[in-house]
């Protein structure tokens, strides 16, 4: 019975739970119809709205039909009118060939009835006309006709009578030309050169006229060349006298080329130049030879140059002072000239390039042509004998000049003199100016290099040299103070003399490429080289100054500490302070000696030996502070007497002391204190901690 009921209560609960869910089954489907209702007035009104659309719709869609229809039969009328005039152009395109060979047969016709009468009236130019109107017709065209003509003697005929006309007349153009060329009738000669396009001879138009005009350079420069020759050592040219001979054959086919320039693209058409200049080139090659033999027969350049190897190679011998040298002088004016004679050549090869670049831009429209003839002009160049004398004019400049730089700077060290009223001697300024000199002369070498090591190894030389010993004279010590300064000085001129080079390189090259700028960079970064080593040799130079002149004076001045009792009293402070102490005499003796070496040494130099003296001071203050044992009274003194000394050392010097005092502060300020756990409000890992320059183990190696 139990279980029946229990049944019954199962079956009710799932009954009751069905229940609920189909009443939110209907609450969801009422909702949802709710929803719909709720939408049925737009969507109706939705309806309505489109419905008065359809009419339109309607007249839309037959007009869009009219319009595919119109479409459709203006295409088709398009494909009928396009039809038509292709049938035109062909048509138009037959005709205007049928006119021209209606045209080519009348002017065959004439130019063969002509030109037999021009070459029998010596009228070459109309003979040469005729020519030119033949070889300007379409070959295969007139072919093309005779095929297509019945009778074809008559025009046979006229072209044998042009082709036999045309070899006739070469002939006698180009003999009438020689003759012109060998009596010097220049009206006749510029009347040929001009028919020799016409008759298709453009090449060897060219080549005929150039090879006369090389004749008269030839002339012209063996003139100049003799005049050289002749020229008095007393002339005022005379030192640069072949270098003017070199550029009046550049500044002579400049000339040439200037003047027939025109006439060449007037009557062969532009892009031609680098015809004729190849030829005249080729002069050029020649009379620049004949220019540089008789310069170094002249000039005695390979003895010039076999001294000065001989003298490099013996420079250990025991023989080397009997050998003859080359005077400085002399080369000076002789590097002048080889400057000038390549920097005359490359103008040349400028004025070359801009002129052949300017025709190709007018003449040549294809930009591969263009590329090619530009790479032939730059094996042109690179080929010709005068860009080999270049190099070779280079290889003796730098020969030369690094000779007159070595001879010129020892020179300059052996005769140095110290004015009493400057802190460095004439080398400096005299060294100085040699390179600045040199520099600019290579300014003129666009291929060349900046090697300054030669002068400055003089100069690291004679500073070395001047190392001051204990037991020197005022002499040595002066000399040595002197040689300080002067490598000082050069550190500022080599500084100077980079900033300079490259601004009036940057001026005079304007236009410089990334490549052009790093080799340039390259060569100035040797001086950065230079100005190390000078500062070694200060480094150097200043150290032997502490060992020389600091240690001895400072260990004794400083060593008196130890002579003073630490432990005083009330009264014994009192008449500390009242007295001389042991800081004055030290700031005495320090401004002593600081004050015999301000006037004597460079600034910079004054400012390197305060620092050295002030760690030597401090140092040696540290450890006689160690020995030392302090009460309380003692060690406010050290701090009064640690600020006395940081005090003056600060208005001697134009930077901060206070690094240098650090230890030495420090030191006073644990003497000062007045309980040992003190110190940790000092030293420690909390965030007011001072950082400590000291070990524990020094810590308590202070006495107190």
């Amino acid at each position: 019975m139990e279980s029946k009921e229990n049944n019954y209560l199962e079956m009710q609960r799932s009954c009751q739970l069905e229940l609920e869910k189909l009443k939110l089954e209907e609450e969801t489907l009422i909702q949802d119809l709710n929803n719909m209702l709720n939408q049925k007035v737009f969507i109706e009104d939705k309806i309505k709205g489109l419905s008065k659309l359809i009419p339109t719709l309607k007249v839309i869609k037959h007009e869009a039909q009219d319009l595919v229809n119109t479409v459709s039969d203006i295409s088709e009328s398009s494909e009928k009118i396009s039809g038509k005039i292709r049938s035109l152009d062909i048509a138009r395109s037959r005709v205007d060939e049928c006119q021209l060979r209606v045209g080519d047969l009348i002017d065959l016709e004439i130019c063969s009835q002509g030109v037999q009468a021009a070459i029998l009236d010596s009228d070459y130019e109309k003979g040469a006309a005729h020519v030119h109107r033949f070889l300007s017709m379409d070959q295969s065209l007139l072919k093309r006709t005779a095929n297509d003509m019945d009778n074809v003697s008559n025009m046979l005929r006229s072209v044998r009578t042009l082709q036999d006309a045309a070899s006739q007349l070469r002939a006698i153009v180009e003999h009438k030309f020689n003759e012109a060329v060998n009596t010097e009738d220049l009206v006749s000669i510029e009347r040929f050169f001009k028919i020799f396009p016409l008759l298709g001879m453009h090449e060897e138009g060219i080549k005929e006229f150039c090879t006369y005009l090389r004749t008269k350079i030839a002339v012209v420069a063996d003139k100049n060349l003799k005049s050289a020759i002749s020229t008095p050592p007393t002339d005022k040219r005379h030192s640069v006298i072949y270098a003017d001979t070199l550029t009046l054959l550049f500044e002579g086919l400049a000339r040439v080329i200037d003047t027939h320039q025109p006439l060449i693209e007037t009557y062969y058409g532009p892009g031609r130049l680098l015809s004729a200049i190849t030829i005249l080139q080729k002069e050029c090659n020649v009379q620049t030879k004949r220019v540089i033999l008789e310069w170094t027969k002249s000039r005695q350049i390979n003895r010039k140059i076999q001294v000065i190897t001989d003298l490099s190679r013996m420079s250990s011998s025991s023989s080397f002072n009997k050998l003859e040298k080359v005077d400085p002088k002399d080369l000076d004016i002789l590097i002048g000239e080889i400057t000038l004679m390549h920097f005359r050549s490359e103008l040349y090869f400028r004025f070359i390039q801009r002129k052949i670049t300017s025709d190709v831009e007018i003449g040549v429209p294809d930009h591969n042509e263009k590329e090619k003839i530009m790479k032939s002009l730059e094996q042109i160049i690179k080929n010709s004998e005068l860009s080999q004398y270049k190099h070779e004019l280079l290889s003796h400049y730098l020969r030369l000049e690094q000779y007159f730089m070595e001879e010129s700077v020892a020179k300059a060290v052996t005769m140095d003199t110290l004015d009493q009223h400057q802190q460095t001697s004439s080398m400096v300024d005299d060294t100085f100016f040699i390179v600045r000199k040199c520099i600019r002369l290579r300014q003129g070498y666009p291929s060349g290099y900046l090697d300054l090591t030669q002068a400055y190894n003089v100069l690291q030389t004679s500073i070395q040299q001047g190392r001051l010993q204990s037991g020197d004279t005022e002499q040595s010590r002066t000399a040595f103070v002197v040689a300080l300064n002067n490598a000082d000085s050069s550190t500022e001129y080599v500084d100077a003399l980079c900033e300079h080079v490259l601004k009036e390189i940057e001026q005079a090259l304007p236009n410089m490429n990334s490549n052009e700028r790093g080799k340039l960079e390259s060569c100035l970064s040797g001086l950065s080289s230079v100005t190390t080593n000078l500062k070694n040799i200060i480094d150097y130079g200043i150290q032997q100054l502490k060992s020389a002149a600091i240690k001895p004076r400072v260990n004794p001045w400083v060593d008196a500490f130890l002579n003073v009792s630490h432990h005083l009293t009330e009264d014994e402070l009192s008449a500390y302070e009242a007295g001389e102490s042991f800081v004055q005499t030290l700031i005495m003796n320090l401004e002593t000696l600081l004050t015999s070496f301000k006037d004597i040494l460079t600034p910079s130099n004054y400012d390197c030996f305060t620092q050295v003296l002030t760690s030597e001071v401090t140092q040696r203050f540290e450890k006689v502070i160690l020995k030392s044992t302090f009460n309380r009274l003692g060690g406010l003194v050290l701090d009064k007497e640690v600020r006395s000394l940081a005090g003056y050392i600060t208005t001697t010097t134009s930077w901060s002391v206070r690094d240098k005092f650090a230890r030495l502060t420090q030191i006073a300020t644990v003497l000062n204190l007045e309980q040992l756990n003190e110190i940790y409000d000092y030293w420690g890992n909390h965030d007011g901690a001072l950082t400590i320059d000291f070990k524990r183990e020094e810590i308590r190696r202070l006495k107190l």
